[in-house]
């Protein structure tokens, strides 16, 4: 699927599980979009600091800094504020859910009930603007 856009997106995806990572970076490479891969919270605030992304495909559960607290930063951090956060997690309970909501995910997927086609899917349509009439 060719993007029409001129701009190419940018998204981070912090996932520190390869195989779902290396699955997600191919499948959003084909749809289009520049992927940037941190394996932890703390290369993905690191990489934020220095590149700006359209759009944070976020885990919870990571090495070195949890995802909350990955969303604490940036909401810390005025530099880093702006892109959108989408959260991908085996993180299911309520609280979690809420918890993602209340630090600003715009979206929030259970792992384990997404299916990778539903995920790129989203992605895609979150950043492509609706059409011009």
């Amino acid at each position: 699927m060719e993007s029409t856009n001129t701009t190419i997106k940018r998204v981070l995806l912090i996932e520190d599980d390869t195989f779902l990572s290396s699955l997600l970076k191919n499948r959003l490479a084909k749809a289009g979009l520049t992927v940037v891969h941190a394996h932890d919270g703390e290369e993905g605030i690191t990489m934020l600091q220095g590149n700006k992304v359209d759009l944070i495909l976020l885990d919870l559960i990571l090495p070195k800094k949890s995802g909350f607290e990955v969303m604490e930063t940036i909401r810390q951090d005025p530099q880093l504020q702006g892109a959108p956060i989408i959260i991908i997690s085996n993180l299911g309970q309520p609280e979690d859910v809420q918890k993602g909501q209340d630090l600003g995910a715009v979206e929030y997927f259970i792992k384990a009930k997404t299916s990778i086609d539903d995920l790129i899917s989203n992605v895609i349509s979150f950043l492509t603007p609706p059409p011009q009439k």
